[in-house]
């Protein structure tokens, strides 16, 4: 990333601004990656925000400090959102890695959000099982998977524990992020994969059937040589999540992150069909033929209905 100037439509730059990778972001604050070396950077106007992965130009100040001044377009954007707040999680990502674990046990209507937002942005979807070495619980949280792998999703088995050497080759040149549920082990993945990233690691809470944060803030971490010995692989590292709000979708854009639910849509006998009771439905026809498994329709019942809640607490989504 050397000089740069500023692109416009035409193509030509500016003097002055550099090129680079948004790393961190606390509230207002950005840790950015250019050819210079790490900048702790502020935008300029008080409505600029910025996520991890956001390619962006700045102007770089004194004592390691910069300004972004604008940001190049985004291939995608993961984002997360309720009646009244919204969060950017991270851009331009290849790939959403969906993180669980055989213990703590872990929400199976968290992995269909997560993945729901991923087919939202063109994001691919995998799903990482860690702690596989923990035989007593493997079958019961494959099981709780099983929806997923036969709806084409990946599943990696790993134990962080032993090296995650089959994830750590998954990720080769990949843009990805690691996302779930407090306990899952999503730091101690990264250390394995990344040993140069520190990320803290703590004891899960037995009593609690949850683990306790550790990461407070998403980071992305550049993949290491030896990994990724083509280049421009990175990782992030997210907090532990609860709840993915999707307040954003709209009810159809919903259905269209379904992927079972696709070769249905339209095909009922009423336009306006809300699949719910009325007759002809195509949707509840599949359902009740075995094409939609019962977990995965629940899913899409409980955050239809809550997109449909923050529409009313909010009218301006």
């Amino acid at each position: 990333m050397s000089r740069m100037r500023k692109r416009t439509h035409a193509g030509t730059i500016s003097e002055g601004r550099i090129d680079g990778l948004v790393v961190a972001a606390f509230g207002r604050h950005y840790e950015v990656d250019t050819a210079r070396g790490r900048l702790q950077c502020y935008p300029r106007g008080k409505k600029s925000s910025y996520a991890c992965g956001d390619e962006v130009e700045l102007v770089p100040g004194g004592d390691g400090q910069g300004v972004i001044e604008a940001l190049h377009p985004r291939r995608n954007l993961l984002w997360r959102s309720d009646a009244f707040r919204e969060k950017l999680i991270a851009s331009n990502l290849s790939h959403l890695v969906i993180v669980v674990a055989t213990e703590p046990g872990f929400s199976d209507l968290l992995v269909s959000r997560c993945i729901a937002a991923a087919e939202s942005q063109g994001i691919v979807p995998l799903i990482v099982l860690n702690k596989a070495d923990l035989a007593e619980r493997l079958e019961a949280a494959r099981s709780q998977l099983e929806p997923f792998r036969k709806l084409g999703y990946e599943v990696v088995e790993v134990s962080a524990l032993q090296g995650a050497d089959a994830l750590r080759a998954r990720l080769a040149g990949l843009q990805a992020i690691f996302v779930g549920q407090s306990g899952m082990g999503k730091s101690t993945l990264t250390n394995a994969i990344v040993p140069e990233a520190r990320a803290a690691t703590r004891e899960i809470s037995d009593a609690l059937d949850s683990g306790k944060h550790t990461t407070t803030f998403a980071r992305l971490y550049r993949l290491p040589l030896e990994t990724d010995e083509a280049g421009g692989g990175w990782l992030i590292d997210s907090p532990g999540l609860q709840v993915f709000g999707l307040a954003h979708l709209a009810a159809e854009g919903l259905a269209e992150t379904f992927v079972e639910l696709r070769p249905h849509l339209g095909r009922c006998r009423f336009r306006d069909c809300r699949h719910d009771s009325e007759p002809g439905c195509a949707l509840l026809a599949a359902l009740e033929a075995g094409a939609i498994h019962p977990r995965r329709w629940a899913h899409f019942l409980t955050i239809r209905a809550e997109i449909a809640q923050a529409r009313r607490l909010n009218p301006g989504w």
